[in-house]
């Protein structure tokens, strides 16, 4: 993935959370059930300055894992709605917004103007640590576990106040789509994703991913 589209993605974002529509619907649910329209922005630009935060730290001696290990491995996967990983997830998201709108924009806001530079490939170590999950990725791997946020997450919030889901740029998508198709096989087997990209006849009911 080309590091601009990273950033050109993260600007999306940010466009798309600094509409009228999710300021005026900030305190009421969105299209995450459990979470506002406030907490999901705060979650969605959050994911830039993670970024930003992350490939600035030193990073730990022990090797990195592989991406869809990553998945394989983080709690909040396979859990119900109401298991203490995704209530947790919801409830920062939620305390993130609690300033209101103007407060997460410029905090967003110092971050993106912060990410072209700290993603300079010779200020960024080959790997990134997630203290939240306890192990690392390749920094390749890192910013595609970002993108994918940045990409789902945007999709709700715009959902959620009934504005178009903003377009990203190809390469980043078809990571986004690489990472997700391959989580969607570990899953639910090779043959029910083939089918539900080429046999809706025969395809099962669902291959999300999540």
């Amino acid at each position: 993935m080309n590091r601009t589209s990273f950033v050109v993605a993260a600007k999306t974002a940010f466009d798309l959370a600094s509409a009228s529509e999710v300021a005026d619907r900030w305190g009421e649910e969105s299209a995450c059930a459990g979470m506002t329209v406030g907490g999901l922005a705060h979650h969605l630009l959050q994911q830039a300055s993670n970024t930003v935060r992350l490939v600035q730290m030193e990073p730990v001696a022990e090797p990195p894992i592989g991406l869809l290990d990553h998945y394989a491995r983080a709690a909040w996967v396979e859990a119900g709605q109401d298991d203490e990983a995704n209530v947790t997830i919801r409830e920062s998201a939620d305390a993130g917004a609690e300033g209101g709108p103007e407060r997460v924009l410029e905090q967003a806001a110092h971050a993106l103007d912060l990410l072209p530079s700290a993603l300079e490939t010779h200020r960024v170590p080959d790997q990134v640590h997630i203290p939240w999950q306890g192990w690392s990725l390749t920094t390749e791997d890192f910013l595609t576990t970002r993108a994918m946020e940045i990409v789902v997450h945007s999709d709700d919030l715009a959902a959620s106040v009934g504005l178009p889901t903003p377009e990203f740029p190809d390469d980043l998508v078809a990571e986004v789509l690489r990472l997700l198709a391959g989580v969607a096989v570990r899953r639910h087997g090779q043959a029910a994703v083939v089918r539900a990209l080429s046999r809706p006849q025969r395809a099962p009911e669902s291959v999300s991913a999540f």
